[in-house]
């Protein structure tokens, strides 16, 4: 997954069957849903910065980020997108240097998803700054915070500790967030259930037409055409990312090349140049990582047998 992009790397995860029940899914929750559907309904100052983060236009973000008249939250909601832009073009110091100790808990939690990616060979330290402010009773249900744990776990590979922050939900992002970890988890029926509670609370929301399709993409085959139509709808609306392009804009972004490797497989069609590609120009990517480990395994059933 891209960073501060919700554009997801659609590979498939075996979920260990003993964990399968273990984190309670939360779809009913009423009381969470009208009161985002009522928020849905207020106006939003910061709808353009938010769809500029969505969709991948983080410079545009950062660029157009300067709004008057903020409350004090939709102020603090502003400094995490910018940052959290920043950190999608790996500007990882620039947020570690400007959000200092006095800032508010979600600065602080955006500051730790900074640390954790600026060195990820001394990341433990910083995972248990973020274990001890989760359990900590006073901000460990902030929306920001358990958003940072949901992607860094995700990035962990540990699914299931990341749902035991983000299922219960409370914001789209996190519903979003849901979507790909669930995907990442090879569990589309739990993803399409997730995807329905964000068609309840705002269909027409940006991460709701993402979300769909991803799960489309995720599910393959006549679900390509689907996901290719919101991205088109998308390109139609809004300036060109590498996201909404997905290839046609940028054949160099990692997650672009992912996609294009799984699309190509659900099709039938080979995807080894895309994947050759993702080898050489980012070898620490999940897929690169997962496609090696079933090589070395291949060759070691050939040579078993040998």
């Amino acid at each position: 997954m891209a960073t501060g992009s919700f554009a997801g790397t659609f590979t498939n995860v075996n979920l260990d069957d003993g964990n399968q029940d273990s984190v309670p899914i939360d779809y009913d929750n009423e009381k969470t849903e009208e009161s985002q559907m009522a928020a849905a309904a207020a106006p939003d100052h910061l709808f353009h910065l938010r769809n500029n983060f969505y969709l991948g236009s983080f410079q545009a973000a950062i660029n157009n980020s300067d709004l008057p008249n903020l409350s004090p939250d939709d102020a603090v909601e502003r400094d995490c997108l910018v940052y959290r832009s920043y950190i999608a073009l790996g500007s990882y110091q620039l947020v570690i240097n400007e959000i200092d100790s006095a800032a508010t808990t979600p600065l602080q939690a955006v500051k730790l998803l900074a640390l954790y990616l600026s060195n990820p060979h001394d990341k433990e330290s910083t995972i248990a700054s973020l274990k001890e402010w989760l359990a900590d009773p006073a901000i460990g249900s902030n929306a920001i915070l358990r958003l940072i744990a949901g992607i860094v776990f995700m990035h962990e590979e540990d699914y299931i500790e990341a749902l035991k922050h983000t299922n219960a939900g409370g914001t789209m992002e996190l519903h979003a967030l849901n979507v790909q970890i669930f995907i990442k988890m090879h569990r589309s029926d739990y993803a399409e259930r997730q995807l329905r509670v964000m068609q309840q609370i705002d269909e027409d929301h940006t991460l709701t037409q993402l979300a769909n399709a991803w799960l489309n993409l995720a599910v393959g085959g006549s679900k390509i055409q689907e996901a290719y139509l919101i991205f088109q709808d998308f390109s139609e609306k809004y300036p060109v990312t590498g996201l909404i392009l997905n290839g046609k804009a940028d054949a160099k972004d990692p997650e672009t090349l992912a996609n294009l490797v799984v699309c190509g497989l659900h099709l039938g069609k080979s995807s080894s140049r895309y994947l050759s590609q993702l080898k050489l120009t980012h070898p620490e990517h999940i897929l690169v990582k997962r496609a090696s480990s079933a090589e070395d395994s291949f060759e070691r059933a050939v040579q078993s047998v040998a």
